[in-house]
């Protein structure tokens, strides 16, 4: 089936991970996890106040996420049942801490990313959905989320080009960087099929583009 055990789908707010991760793990049989971002008591808060309510919106997501993957990791049989399937890489943890937090704070916060992060499964392979910043925009609207309403251009344009450079600088990863323009995974079966075929391929680390 797939070449790739661990398999992680990424993208900026509103690309479409978990639509795109619950098809794949409904089709195909695979061990499904997705980010509870309803479990974070800190989001709303944050979205109305981000200097306030930063450190503890990002600490909470790092240790819902340690949580969700220690324990896959504890059962290493997971990864070799079928496949696993995330709806998040664990290092958006830092990516999203380095946009939100002052100086000091992101300092403390990556101490306490470099303790964890080692001791957790690292994915086969990302898939990243790459979306203009209007598409995630329209995304984010039609899906209606109350508190993610009030998410300015830039920040989606600053998220998503942090997402860039991490792939860039870390060449042990094998990402696959997907223009979903003018793509639907739901409606059309040729574009999910193209998602299908790319996990069916045995790629080379490093950034492939499609």
């Amino acid at each position: 089936m797939f070449k790739y055990n661990f398999i992680t789908i990424e993208g900026c707010i509103g690309a479409g991970k978990t639509t795109l991760a619950n098809r794949l793990a409904e089709d195909f049989g695979g061990n499904l996890i997705l980010e509870r971002f309803e479990n974070n008591p800190f989001l709303a808060k944050f979205y109305e106040d981000q200097e306030r309510h930063a450190f503890p919106v990002e600490l909470y997501f790092m240790a819902e996420r340690f949580k969700q993957l220690q324990s896959l990791s504890g059962n290493s049989q997971d990864l070799f049942t079928g496949f696993t399937i995330t709806d998040y890489l664990f290092q958006k943890s830092l990516i999203f801490a380095g946009n939100n937090l002052p100086p000091d704070e992101s300092k403390l916060y990556r101490m306490l990313f470099d303790i964890i992060n080692p001791r957790l499964p690292q994915p086969d392979i990302i898939i990243y959905l790459y979306a203009g910043v209007e598409q995630l925009l329209k995304n984010i609207k039609k899906r209606g989320r109350s508190f993610e309403q009030q998410i300015q251009p830039a920040y989606l344009e600053h998220i998503q080009q942090s997402y860039l450079d991490y792939f860039k600088s870390n060449a042990n990863l094998r990402v696959v960087l997907l223009d979903t323009t003018n793509m639907d995974f739901v409606g059309s079966y040729a574009d999910y099929g193209k998602v299908v075929d790319i996990l069916k391929e045995d790629l080379p680390l490093g950034i492939s583009t499609r």
